[in-house]
C-alpha cells in the first residue's frame, strides 16, 4: 500500500513541477503515473551501476556527481515515457533537484520515513 502510495505522491509532484518549470512537459496524470513507475525502475536497476561506474569522479567532485547521475536518469525517462519531455540537461538537473527536495518533505509529512518497524 505504501508503494502505491509513494506512486502516486511522485506523480502527483511530477505533474505540480512540469506546471511550474519552463522546459518540462507532461501530457497527463496517466502519464505522470508512468514516468513514477519508470523513474523508480530507473532508480532501482540503472542508476546503482552508473554510480558504480562514476564512483571515482564522485568521490573527486565530493558526491555532487551524483546529481549529474540524477539528471541522466530524468532525461533516460524522457527517452522512454511518451508524453514527458524535458528539454535540456539543466532542466533535467533541477527537476531532479526539486522532485528530490519535494519527495523528502512530502513523504516526511506523511510519516512514510523508510523506517524498520
Amino acid at each position: 500500500m505504501k508503494l502505491i502510495l509513494r506512486l502516486l505522491v511522485t506523480a502527483a509532484l511530477v505533474l505540480l513541477i512540469a506546471n511550474f518549470l519552463p522546459g518540462v512537459h507532461v501530457a497527463s496524470f496517466a502519464t505522470a503515473v508512468i514516468v513514477a513507475v519508470v523513474l523508480g525502475l530507473l532508480n532501482l536497476f540503472i542508476k546503482p551501476i552508473l554510480v558504480i561506474l562514476t564512483l571515482p569522479v564522485t568521490f573527486v567532485t565530493l558526491g555532487l556527481f551524483l546529481l549529474v547521475i540524477n539528471a541522466i536518469i530524468i532525461l533516460l525517462c524522457t527517452n522512454i515515457v511518451g508524453g514527458f519531455a524535458v528539454d535540456t540537461f539543466w532542466t533535467a538537473l533541477f527537476f531532479s533537484i526539486i522532485l528530490s527536495i519535494l519527495q523528502s518533505i512530502t513523504y516526511k509529512i506523511l510519516g512514510d520515513d523508510n523506517k524498520l518497524k
